[in-house]
Formats: structure tokens, sequence, C-alpha cells
């Protein structure tokens, strides 16, 4: 069983590049893939789950990704990237063996071993999947410290399914309640799963909402409708976690483009407690 890892028991932030090597690299989707890297100055990243780096190609520019391993995983750590710009089609063109550099692990995040004795929800929607698998994988390590875990997983059609492998484990896993979704199912895909957004899958959880801890990441437009349903179940919103996507550019709360309001993602999240940026209209839009 690996030791328990306090909320700061994180390595110091490194605010300069460092090198890194590109050692695996795998498709999920035509635009999606995870790579792998190892610091070249230092063994591990020493990150916890929920945390984000910021990649830097020379010549070409830098940008967020949140780290999708677990702290308890051996090895590299992984980012899973989507190709959608400048930076992440040049990152797209590495090959195993290229280096970038590496900047953080930046980022505040929930205390998971407050969860501990309680129930565990984590909802993900799309590209959400990685960095909440980074928590998934943590609590999965330090099983017996929790009481059910339930991932609810959605995306918008059986393709554009990330870690595939990994999915079909927690499906057959015993200790956790695995439950996938897709908005629908195109013409020559196969799909003999629920069929609909993911907030069709809450209705049938069975949860004691005083003793449910939730985390939330996909598109913001999927957080007013899962709060929706949350609200349904009385889950208190102090016991409601968001992992928030933004444009982070510094990653040190001094560039300001990632501003909520009087907050800041790099600084104050990417993870906030509900409670606490409800009444912020910027946050969840």
């Amino acid at each position: 069983m690996p030791e328990k890892i306090e909320a700061t028991d994180h390595g110091p932030v490194h605010y300069e590049p460092e090198p890194a090597t590109l050692v695996r690299r795998e498709a999920f989707t035509d635009g999606d893939s995870v790579f792998a890297f190892e610091l070249q100055e230092r063994d591990t990243l020493g990150h916890l789950p929920g945390q984000f780096v910021q990649l830097f190609i020379p010549g070409v520019g830098e940008a967020p990704f949140s780290v999708s391993s677990s702290p308890t995983d051996e090895g590299p750590f992984e980012l899973c990237i989507r190709e959608v710009g400048k930076v992440t089609n040049a990152i797209h063109d590495l090959e195993v063996g290229d280096t970038v550099g590496i900047r953080g692990p930046f980022g505040e995040v929930c205390d998971i071993e407050t969860f501990a004795d309680n129930d565990v929800l984590f909802i993900a929607g799309g590209i959400g999947l990685a960095p909440l698998r980074s928590m998934i994988n943590y609590v999965l390590a330090h099983r017996d410290w929790f009481d059910d875990v339930t991932v609810l997983y959605g995306c918008k059609e059986p393709a554009e399914m990330l870690y595939p492998a990994e999915v079909r484990q927690w499906e057959q896993s015993d200790i956790i309640d695995f439950r996938m979704t897709v908005d629908g199912v195109p013409e020559g895909q196969t799909w003999d799963g629920n069929v609909g957004v993911i907030t069709t899958l809450i209705p049938g959880l069975n949860l004691d909402p005083e003793n449910t801890y939730t985390v939330v990441c996909g598109p913001p437009v999927m957080f007013q409708f899962v709060q929706q349903e949350l609200d349904e179940k009385e889950i208190p919103h102090e016991q409601i976690y968001l992992s928030l996507e933004r444009r982070m550019h510094c990653g040190v709360g001094l560039c300001g483009h990632c501003q909520i309001n009087d907050l800041y993602v790099c600084q104050d999240g990417p993870v906030f407690n509900y409670e606490v940026i409800k009444n912020r209209p910027e946050a969840l839009s």
C-alpha cells in the first residue's frame, strides 16, 4: 500500500522549464493521445491529484495540462492532450525521445484524505476524465480508506472514449461502481451501454447525501445540469468539488488570463469547492 500523501506533501514548484523526455505515447481517438514524460534532472514530478504543469516547446509556445497519472504511479508522469491549436498540434508531432520543457506542478487541490470514511462520487465528462483519472487512481490505491466509490463517465460517442483499456478494467472491478454513457451512437459504431447525457446516470444512484463527497470535471456547460441533479440528491455544496479548465498562461497568478473575479485558477484552483465559487458567475460560464 502506498504511503499517504498529505495536501502539503507535494514537491517544490519549478518555475523555470525543466527538460523532460517523451518516453511513450498512445492515441485514444483521432485527436486525443496520452503522452508519458520523464524529467531529465529529477526522478519524480512531485504532483498531487488535480495539479497541472505548463508544457513548453521551444519556438512554438507553452500550454497548461492537468497531470492524468496518480502520484502513486511509478515511472513517467502522463498528460492526456487534445489536438486543438498551435501548441497541441506541435505536441502531437513529437516523437519518442524528443525533449520538451516542463514547469510546475502548479495549483491547489482538495485534500482527498478529508473524504476518508465517506462515499466518493466522481463525475467526468469528455476530456474531463483526464484530470479526474489522477484522483480516481489515487483513491483506488488507498481503497480501504473510503466507503463506496462511484465513477460516472460520459462522452459524445463510443469512438471518443478515453483510456479504453482502463475503462474496461473499471467496468469489471468489484471495488468501484463504474457507469458510462454516450450522447449518441453514430452509424457504424456499436454500443450496448446507456445512451444519453451524463446527467441521466445520476438519478439512478443510491447516495447518502451527508456522507458523499463529489468531484466533477467536464465542459462548463455540463456543470449547471450536474449540479441540478446533485441538488436533487441533496448533496451539501461544501462536499462538492469542481476541477475547472481555464487558459492559464503564467501559472503564478500574474498574467490574469485565468482570473475569476478575485480568484486565479492557477493559484487558487484548479480544483475548487463549489460552496466557494457558486456565487461567482464567471466560474461556471
